[in-house]
């Protein structure tokens, strides 16, 4: 006695077999879209996603700076005539003259690489040589198309932090 053996489906039949399953099941007419995402949405692949997640910010140092925004910096932590790039934040603070302090993004115009560092009354970008006054933020050496975009910064007591900005803005 032989028993019948049914073929067995090629794995090019079973995958799309499983993806009419997939897509076709549960659907009763129904736009429950706008309700909640289906979990085979792909949003954590997506590269916007990936750029939205924000940055982590510096702890307070004190009880009173819990209150609003965390220091960057102490004024005195800024050299005069240069600057510090706070990775973290994505911001660059300076201080082209004694006391007066600019920030700007920390974020590359050429191709979003992070600059590293301030000597010489520039912003350097150390992927490409792309180099910005500390001034103002405007290209000094290319590739940069555009100048840095600045930053809002409060300068008091002492201490640097970035502005919040108010929702709706």
């Amino acid at each position: 006695m032989t028993a019948d053996v049914l073929p067995r489906p090629s794995r090019r039949a079973t995958l799309i077999a499983g993806t009419v399953l997939v897509t076709g099941c549960g659907s009763d007419g129904s736009d429950t879209s706008k309700e909640s995402p289906s979990p085979a949405t792909p949003t954590a692949a997506s590269p916007s996603a990936a750029s939205q997640t924000p940055a982590p910010s510096r702890t307070p140092s004190s009880p009173a700076a819990s209150s609003g925004p965390p220091a960057l910096a102490k004024t005195s932590d800024i050299p005069v005539g240069g600057g510090t790039v706070f990775k973290d934040e994505k911001v660059v603070v300076t201080q082209p003259a004694q006391g007066d302090f600019k920030a700007f993004s920390a974020v590359c115009t050429h191709q979003g690489c992070l600059v590293n560092k301030v000597a010489d009354g520039t912003i350097d970008c150390p992927c490409h040589g792309s180099k910005y006054r500390i001034t103002d933020g405007s290209v000094v050496a290319g590739p940069a198309p555009r100048p840095l975009p600045a930053e809002k910064i409060d300068v008091t007591s002492g201490t640097i932090t970035l502005a919040q900005v108010a929702s709706g803005q």
